[in-house]
């Protein structure tokens, strides 16, 4: 690896973080992109949610900085150093995963070719994040991740990455290039034919989406074919070279060996025109179409119409031919509330619908505890895998508005824990200061925390999945009233933003976030004992006209009639009542 510098800087603390945890536990992740014509103001819009059995939901935060000349940023894993990245000369401020400039970033995993992972340099939440610190546009942090895999190395599977600014919103596939491969001759170890000049690294697509349009990913490669340069010009986007980035009309662009490393390794040996890029590094697999890209056909369904119908074979692992567009041009134009709810879907009203089978339970439960994949009489099956799920971690919404100041016009949407039952609070880029429910430090997985908002929505949710169908409702009308208030707050906030001197910004965005965790929190400890004084030992206790609960009143809905069926069933006429002297026969 390159000596980079001599001097080093102290490593973050997230940093260190994010390279010891993140990267082994995030893999499973949903996002969703919009374009500026896509939505009704004209924002662009990324999403990311984290989910992860083993994920805490708190709020990375990276303070705008200068660095002196000559520093270094070591990146280990324990006591093994994995590399040292050159620090530069000034760091942006990053709120989560949007940095002051509007430039926001996510990502999903897909493991791809398992021989492909890499072993040493940069893992992907590293390199994203340096992005972040440096970028200012979606192009520029394609350049810059491409150049730390190019310099660094790339020691994680397969990543899907979101990336957008005001303007523009593009999707990046990368995967590693694995290690040059050997033939063992008379005893000793010969390397194989084309790997003389092997560097190992990562190969990429990053392609543009076209105005107008939105797209989706979820652990399953989604590049397949690609607009290709003419030959002359292949050069000019070899990674140590992305001059060619810039220029506007360029919506497509790719590592020179993205290619040429797919017939080398056996993967690709077509014309150049046909490649794909998924079916060469991440090949479809049942759980491909099933668990990963069922997600984006779900998102696909609520925005187009015909998409329900015309891929549902493929969401239901039936058909690989009938593969999901890349992305799809929207029936309307959506906006941010649009845009919470698509990351609220347990695939209702499609073929993979969750709420209707005995998996749901009594109450309608749109979850399936895991494992994911089970065993029976020798077959094994799966459980549906929703973008809605219960073990996720956070999700970030990313709203860039290029009609404002950038101070003003990145926005952070963020919440914890299941999508469906969490309330997306909203944050600026610029700000200094993380609300103490989201900070970093407040309660961890083994460290109980009443101020962070990840237990207190945990607590909500997990009681809430005991009685579904009833405590969902609640849950909604003082998420609705939250969100809905939120909005209207952001646009009053942004006025007084404007009139005030940009100095100024900073800290009132601090004051404002602070604010609106804070009444998030309060509202939602509200309602974790509202629903234990509703819901208290099966009974649904009745309200008074005011909203407030009755103290005299309550009901005792017991089970569905189709539930009481299946007790039946299943148990015969053992628990049949009749008359005293008159027992049934039980066998």
């Amino acid at each position: 690896m390159q000596q980079i510098a001599s001097r080093k800087a102290f490593v973050p603390l997230m940093l260190l973080f994010i390279s010891m945890c993140i990267w082994q536990e995030a893999g499973a992740c949903t996002n969703f992109l919009a374009t500026r014509g896509a939505t009704k103001d004209g924002s662009t819009f990324i999403t990311y949610a984290a989910d992860s059995h083993g994920l805490y939901g708190d709020l990375v935060f990276y303070r705008v900085a200068d660095h002196a000349v000559g520093e270094t940023i070591t990146l280990r894993e324990g006591s093994k150093v994995m590399c040292e990245v050159a620090q530069v000369g000034h760091t942006f401020n990053v709120v989560g995963y949007i940095n002051e400039h509007q430039v926001a970033i996510g990502e999903s995993t897909f493991d791809g070719r398992p021989e492909l992972a890499g072993v040493d340099g940069l893992n992907y939440v590293t390199m994203f994040h340096l992005a972040l610190q440096r970028a200012t546009t979606a192009r520029e942090a394609i350049r810059i991740m491409a150049e730390l895999m190019d310099t660094h190395g790339y020691r994680s599977t397969g990543e899907s990455f979101s990336i957008c600014d005001p303007n523009e919103v593009w999707i990046m596939e990368v995967i590693g290039k694995g290690r040059p491969e050997y033939d063992t001759i008379k005893g000793k170890a010969v390397l194989k034919k084309g790997y003389k000049n092997f560097k190992e690294g990562a190969v990429w697509v990053a392609r543009r989406v076209p105005e107008g349009y939105v797209t989706g990913h979820a652990n399953q490669a989604r590049i397949t074919t690609f607009p290709q340069m003419r030959k002359e010009s292949f050069r000019s986007i070899d990674s140590r070279n992305m001059k060619y980035l810039v220029r506007p009309e360029v919506e497509c662009v790719y590592s020179a060996d993205v290619i040429s490393l797919a017939r080398l390794r056996g993967y690709f040996d077509g014309k150049d025109e046909d490649f794909s890029f998924a079916d060469a590094y991440c090949p479809l697999t049942f759980v491909g179409m099933r668990g990963c890209d069922a997600r984006v056909y779900a998102m696909f369904a609520d925005l187009k119409e015909g998409i329900r119908e015309q891929y549902a074979d493929y969401a239901l692992g039936r058909n690989p031919q009938n593969r999901l567009p890349l992305w799809i041009k929207p029936d309307r134009k959506i906006d941010v509330h649009d845009v919470m709810n698509i990351m609220r879907n347990h695939y209702e009203n499609t073929p993979l619908d969750m709420t209707h089978d005995i998996g749901a339970g009594p109450f309608g439960s749109p979850y399936r505890w895991r494992p994911m994949h089970y065993t029976v009489d020798g077959k094994t099956y799966m459980h549906e895998r929703p973008i809605s799920t219960q073990q996720t971690g956070f999700c970030a919404i990313a709203q860039c508005r290029g009609w404002l100041p950038n101070d003003i016009g990145g926005m952070l949407w963020f919440g914890v824990d299941d999508t469906y039952s969490t309330v997306f609070s909203p944050l600026y880029c610029n700000q200094t200061v993380i609300p103490e429910c989201f900070r970093q430090g407040n309660g961890s997985l083994t460290e109980y925390s009443e101020t962070a908002a990840f237990w207190l929505f945990n607590r909500v949710a997990n009681y809430a999945y005991s009685r579904y169908g009833d405590m969902i409702k609640d849950i909604q009308q003082a998420q609705d009233e939250l969100e809905t208030g939120f909005i209207k707050e952001v646009a009053e906030h942004d006025k007084l933003l404007l009139n005030a001197h940009p100095d100024q910004r900073a800290t009132l965005n601090d004051d404002f976030a602070t604010r609106m965790a804070d009444r998030m929190m309060r509202r939602w400890k509200q309602l974790d004992q509202f629903l234990l004084m509703r819901y208290m030992d099966g009974t649904v206790r009745r309200l008074n006209n005011d909203g407030s609960l009755d103290r005299h009143h309550f009901d005792l809905p017991g089970y569905p009639e189709w539930f009481n069926r299946k007790i039946v069933d299943d148990q015969g006429d053992k628990n049949l009542e009749h008359e005293v002297g008159k027992e049934p026969t039980i066998f």
